[in-house]
């Protein structure tokens, strides 16, 4: 995607060292972070300088080639540090599907070599090739999703899941991308996501930067404009997908869903293959991670001087609950945008569709 002229990928490898756009400085600063270490690629996903289940993936892969990249030649100090950093990216985020798909692809190819040099070899090429079939896939998503939209059409979307939340194009933007690009007109409503305000500070800033009509939203303000015939589809990204189609994304999706529903309005889900978890059932496997509260306490904005500064604004001595993501039943789910097709979510289809995809 474009930013002041440049094409840039939200997360790359260059040489050993990971580059990524850094997210959390949007929408008021666009920098490039540079992740020099397996440590300090996991503490910029942990962190969410780099977010968004595929984005996580690739840069999770990145992380993983360079474990095989630092480990020491010896064994058997070579196998207990490529353990040891495998399980250190793990738990850098423990809901999005497509970081442990990656991280087992990546892992898989350096441990199939004995030589260390192409042991790192290996690793660093998986690494690129699941990153370009991110890209690409979310291309293809793009494609089958856009006849979706009609033409005057106003999509609802929340949290990030376009090209930021990618390596490239995006999942439940890329649709919108496609069809922008195509000519159609058509118009975004962004909610605002609390209490990180992804909707806000990430897909309005990617969307307006496109040329895309946005608009940002109160995240409870969706209902009133679903119910009033101000919203004609409603497209969001997954960070896991089950194996029956429960889909767990940013925690107040489940909500959407559910007016969606009670509006007549489709409601569908954008996510390639790497997102889906054959190996989980349905929804109640899925591991929900909580953060810290002091994510809904506080605010993160510009002061007069044009500072980034962070502000409380609960009360002293309140506590928050912060679980991060929440899970839509598939039988809220009109169809699921793959790079395989739109598909039903039920356990046939996924099966049918994804299980090859996957192996």
């Amino acid at each position: 995607m474009r930013v002041a002229g440049c094409d840039y990928r939200t997360v790359w490898l260059d040489g050993s060292t990971v580059r990524a756009v850094n997210q959390a400085l949007l929408p008021h600063r666009f920098e490039i972070a540079a992740l020099a270490t397996h440590g300090d690629t996991a503490g910029a996903i942990r962190d969410m300088v780099v977010r968004g289940a595929p984005a996580i993936g690739a840069a999770g892969g990145f992380g993983m080639a360079q474990v095989f990249l630092e480990a020491p030649s010896e064994l058997p100090a070579r196998v207990e540090y490529v353990e040891q950093g495998y399980q250190r990216l793990r738990l850098t985020r423990p809901t999005a599907q497509n970081l442990f798909y990656a991280l087992e692809r990546v892992r898989q190819a350096g441990l199939a070599q004995i030589d260390p040099a192409q042991a790192a070899s290996a690793a660093m090429a998986e690494a690129l090739a699941y990153a370009d079939q991110d890209a690409a896939a979310c291309l293809r998503i793009g494609q089958l999703g856009a006849p979706l939209i009609r033409e005057g059409a106003t999509v609802l979307t929340h949290c990030n899941a376009g090209w930021l939340a990618c390596v490239d194009w995006g999942t439940a933007l890329a649709p919108i991308y496609v069809a922008h690009r195509a000519g159609r007109k058509l118009k975004v409503l962004a909610d605002e996501t609390r209490p990180r305000l992804q909707g806000m500070s990430l897909t309005a800033w990617e969307l307006a930067a496109e040329g895309v009509s946005v608009e940002i939203i109160a995240d409870n303000a969706a209902g009133f404009f679903m119910r009033s015939g101000g919203v004609d589809l409603v497209i969001t990204g997954a960070d896991r997908i089950a194996a029956n189609g429960d889909t767990a994304n940013k925690i107040g999706t489940y909500e959407k869903a559910l007016c969606a529903r009670a509006s007549g309005i489709p409601f569908y889900i954008a996510a390639p293959s790497s997102t889906f978890d054959l190996n989980c059932p349905d929804g109640q496997g899925i591991p929900i991670e909580e953060r810290s509260g002091e994510e809904v306490t506080s605010v993160v904005g510009l002061d007069e001087q044009g500072r980034l500064v962070k502000v409380r604004i609960a009360p002293a001595g309140v506590s928050a609950r912060n679980p991060a993501f929440d899970v839509t039943p598939a039988e809220l789910i009109t169809g699921i945008i793959t790079e395989k097709g739109i598909i039903r979510p039920t356990a046939q289809d996924i099966a049918r569709v994804i299980a090859p995809a996957i192996g």
